[in-house]
């Protein structure tokens, strides 16, 4: 059978898109779903970074702040920023939305309510050992639990002995049945309702986890690094590099009565307990933000219900989003950005 030159070129086109050397890029990004200034306007991206979805996936993406009154797109990646409020990294350390630092230890083979609000609970299981001689147990986040509505989804680190960068370490399940994600990138999956996806920011390793009007929720997966052992004398076994996750997260409206380790801190009269110019300020709670499983929301101070948000009158929180304190003490919504 003869091929016309117009169907080769489109099967030559066909192949350098697939093979990414032809990429359609977006120009500009929308601000759709939620009450927002920037509501459907069409924003021009930087030259920078053109598109939301890059076929590189160490590109940054054209990103905005859907809660700014300038609206405007910015270049940024899609991986955690574990220096940025909405962080919880490292053993763990957590930014607050006023962007106070404080770590919260907890303990290890227990869970704990990161954010409780009245639509939303999202639980950590934490892993971690008690070094010879400290008072306490070394601690890092290995798994979320994530309730919303009548569902459930979780997202966890794999235990390993070693780490191998082209292993994926990462563990899915939505609705306690195992979910499975394809390992390329770009990889997408999005539940029957369209209320939650999940997106691959890499090959292996990194997602993020979309509810829309909700929250989103950016994941990395990463072991304790030899040269974090020395520093910090965790004394990791030869058997297990503690793999555990960073995570950065970004919410839409949460509700006045908000709680969880992070989650209290969005609160807008919130006054941090974490002692300014203490190099470790550490923050406890932990009777108070225990939950019985990843997947419950039985603390003390949780305040998730399936019915979501009872009254309508319900005040919410201003979106303070991924905010960026790196280059000033105010970040134009209001807050103030601490150290």
């Amino acid at each position: 059978m003869k091929i016309s030159s117009n169907a080769n070129c489109f099967l030559i086109i066909l192949l350098l898109f697939v093979s990414g050397a032809v990429q359609i890029k977006a120009d500009y990004t929308t601000c759709l779903g939620y009450n927002s200034p920037c509501a459907y306007q069409q924003i021009s991206c930087p030259s920078e970074c053109p598109s939301t979805t890059p076929y590189d996936p160490s590109a940054k993406v054209c990103y905005v702040n859907c809660d700014s009154p300038t609206c405007t797109a910015e270049c940024k990646s899609r991986k955690p920023n574990c220096n940025t409020p909405g962080a919880a990294c490292l053993d763990p350390r957590f930014i607050g939305a006023d962007g106070t630092v404080f770590y919260f230890h907890g303990k290890r083979n227990e869970h704990f309510s990161l954010v409780s609000d009245l639509n939303l609970q999202i639980n950590a299981r934490f892993i971690g050992l008690r070094p010879a001689g400290r008072p306490r147990d070394s601690t890092w986040i290995q798994a979320l639990g994530i309730l919303f509505g009548s569902h459930s989804f979780s997202v966890e680190a794999n235990k390993a002995a070693t780490w191998e960068d082209e292993i994926d370490h990462l563990k899915f399940s939505y609705n306690g049945k195992e979910l499975v994600i394809p390992e390329t990138y770009p990889s997408l999956w999005v539940s029957t309702q369209n209320d939650l996806k999940v997106e691959r920011t890499a090959r292996k390793n990194s997602v993020l986890v979309i509810l829309p009007e909700v929250a989103e929720i950016a994941v990395n997966v990463v072991p304790v690094t030899k040269e974090d052992d020395k520093i910090h004398n965790y004394q990791i076994p030869s058997d297990d590099c503690f793999a555990h996750l960073e995570v950065q997260f970004k919410f839409y409206s949460l509700s006045t009565k908000v709680e969880g380790v992070l989650g209290r801190t969005y609160q807008p009269d919130f006054k941090n307990p974490a002692k300014p110019g203490v190099a470790m300020p550490v923050v406890g709670g932990e009777n108070k933000y225990r939950t019985t499983s990843l997947l419950s929301a039985d603390c003390g101070s949780c305040v998730f219900s399936t019915v979501g948000v009872p009254n309508k009158d319900e005040l919410p929180v201003m979106d303070f989003g991924m905010l960026d304190c790196t280059g000033g003490a105010s970040n134009g919504n209001g807050i103030v950005c601490r150290k």
